[in-house]
């Protein structure tokens, strides 16, 4: 049987104190629903009341009761997950827009090697194309062949038209 936890009354001014510093609108759900929790309200009522899946009211209610009003209150999902700043992707790029301008071939591949190695850890695909568009890079593949190019036969016969 899952540990049933209780939330005493100093517990309870400790989370009001902290409603009434709160500005976050995802932090006051998680406070309200601890609230709830304390008078002794059903997960599923807590559930209706704030939005949260009855399972994650239970793991609130246990985080609080193991670690504590901070567990609750920070705010770990920031914005930027990038790895570099703007200005470190773009000196890191510098290198393959040197070669692209000089005409040879660059591949995803190697600038996504280089750059997990830059950063020490693995990215997904997705990202070294997200770091490209970011910088102004776009995909440009050549052509063994001009699409309207006539056949080599064609080509010989409009020689032996125009040589007459």
């Amino acid at each position: 049987m899952p540990k049933r936890y209780h939330i005493e009354e100093e517990q309870v001014a400790e989370i009001e104190r902290a409603r009434k510093q709160n500005k976050n609108k995802n932090v006051e759900k998680r406070l309200k629903a601890l609230l709830l929790h304390a008078e002794s309200k059903k997960r599923e009522e807590i559930a209706e009341k704030t939005g949260f899946a009855k399972s994650y009211i239970g793991e609130l209610v246990s985080k609080y009761c193991n670690k504590g009003i901070e567990a609750i209150v920070e705010n770990k999902y920031g914005g930027n997950r990038r790895n570099m700043s703007f200005c470190e992707e773009e000196a890191f790029l510098a290198k393959y827009k040197k070669l692209a301008e000089q005409g040879q071939i660059i591949e995803v591949g190697a600038i996504k090697k280089a750059y997990e190695e830059k950063v020490e850890h693995t990215i997904g695909k997705g990202q070294i194309y997200r770091v490209l568009e970011r910088h102004g890079w776009r995909k440009v593949m050549p052509r063994s062949k001009h699409p309207n190019k006539a056949s080599d036969e064609a080509i010989e016969a409009s020689k032996k038209l125009t040589l007459r």
